[in-house]
């Protein structure tokens, strides 16, 4: 047992690949359909792959790498053989890539930004309130809301709007933050995000179950958010600060409302969709139907053709597709990580804390975590649900540990939601997070109370 220690010590690839090969045995057995739950010295072995990762994702070290490292750790720890990572590989991804509605979702209300659909709204709005500025800026983390909920892509919401926000009122703090905040709780708890379809998979619970039961809290911040964005644009006494653009001056009231009949319709089919095909009996607004009725309707209102809608559909595919890839492999780690009992030994010591403080700790934690690690919100869900789900937490506590991740996220600098702002509203990175400190702070404290209470 000693000479196999110092093999291990000494030659750990050596070691890794006569366990891969030849199944040998290290410090546990191989994996049993129950795992049981290590003890002792043990017991804190097998977490230290999961604290390596975080280090790791916290220093910016690609998630990939960062989950391989770990993983391979776990398999020396567990002695865990290539046979039963293959099959864990295998099953992760075509799990993550099977979450069909969100991917479904996503590239759909990308098609509908690409058809100037939101920049029409923008304009229309502009016109309707004349001068008062801080309508618009409500307007504004609405549409941010809107559509980031429809297409679960915070990131790509702000690249389109934040240029357009900055453009007309240059860039007020207040409505940065807004803005954030307004992505953050809705990435999380959207239909079409990836966040959510990583809740939902690790989870077993329906999309429509989740998205049902969040939908309370995302109207409650998004409420909260547009207060914030009205609120600091009027004590600004801001005023606008650019004219229409050329193609927007050419079209009228009428056109520009038929441009956002795509969105319109859209938002209205994800949100209210579900309790109308339960009160018919038939999807009449389910996945197909609003993907048909969405792609013809921006052939038909806006500028673009139906075979370029088409494409732009399938173009809008592509960043959900490519995220659900990458966090089916980084899962594998995490599950091979799992084999060891990671998950359980964690498990047995929160039990021991108050049920009262659980999730609230568990949302803290998500927070705490999402600040240095920002652009990996749902390999950071995929590393820190497992617990929760363990510990038999409802699903709306889930939730709000995903949203104080997502929350997290909007005060870290290498989050694209946040790059995608100081780019868009053409100020430093460092500037967007000391303005949106405070509120996110803020909304962070708010979230904790309702999931202490809850």
């Amino acid at each position: 047992m000693n000479l196999m220690k110092k093999a291990i010590i000494k030659y750990p690839i050596l070691t890794l690949m006569a366990m891969m090969l030849f199944n040998v045995k290290a410090f546990a057995t191989e994996a049993a359909p129950v795992i049981p739950t290590p003890t002792g010295f043990y017991a804190f072995l097998t977490i230290i792959p999961l604290i390596v990762i975080l280090i790791l994702l916290f220093r910016r070290v690609n998630m990939l790498v960062a989950g391989l490292i770990g993983g391979i750790m776990a398999m020396m720890i567990g002695g865990i053989g290539l046979v039963t990572a293959n099959k864990l590989f295998l099953a992760a991804i075509p799990g993550m890539l099977s979450i069909t509605v969100p991917i479904v979702n996503s590239a759909v209300a990308t098609a509908v930004f690409k058809s100037g659909g939101y920049a029409s709204a923008l304009a229309l709005v502009r016109r309707g309130i004349k001068d008062k500025v801080e309508y618009f800026a409500a307007f504004i983390v609405l549409l941010m809301a809107a559509a980031t909920y429809m297409s679960g892509i915070g990131g790509g919401t702000a690249m389109v709007l934040a240029p357009l926000a900055f453009a007309a009122m240059g860039a007020i703090p207040e409505l940065i933050a807004a803005m954030s905040l307004a992505a953050a709780v809705a990435f999380t708890t959207s239909p079409a995000s990836l966040e959510t379809g990583i809740i939902t998979k690790l989870t077993g619970a329906a999309t429509t179950d989740y998205v049902t039961a969040m939908r309370p809290y995302w109207i409650l911040f998004t409420v909260i958010a547009i207060i914030i964005g009205f609120v600091g644009a009027k004590r600004r006494k801001t005023l606008f600060q650019s004219e229409e653009t050329e193609e927007i001056r050419s079209k009228s009231n009428g056109e520009l409302f038929k441009n956002t009949i795509p969105a319109i319709f859209l938002l209205t089919a994800v949100i209210a969709g579900p309790f109308i095909n339960k009160a018919v009996g038939i999807p009449i607004l389910g996945p197909l139907m609003y993907t048909i009725v969405t792609i013809g309707l921006i052939a038909i209102c806006t500028k673009l053709t139906l075979p370029q809608s088409a494409d732009a559909m399938i173009d809008g595919s592509t960043y959900i597709l490519t995220r659900l890839f990458q966090v089916g492999i980084f899962l594998t780690f995490i599950n091979i990580i799992g084999e060891t009992g990671a998950f359980n030994a964690i498990v047995s010591v929160a039990k021991s804390a108050p049920t009262n403080f659980i999730v609230p700790v568990a949302v803290l934690a998500g927070f705490a975590v999402g600040v240095p690690a920002g652009a990996y919100v749902g390999t950071l869900l995929a590393l820190v649900l497992p617990v929760a789900i363990s510990l038999g937490l409802p699903l709306t506590s889930i939730g709000f540990i995903a949203m104080g991740v997502g929350l997290g996220s909007q005060m870290s600098f290498v989050n694209i939601t946040m790059q995608a702002q100081s780019s868009g509203f053409q100020i430093p990175i460092l500037q967007v997070v000391k303005g949106n400190t405070k509120w996110i702070v803020s909304s962070l404290i708010i979230l904790l109370v309702i999931s202490y209470v809850v």
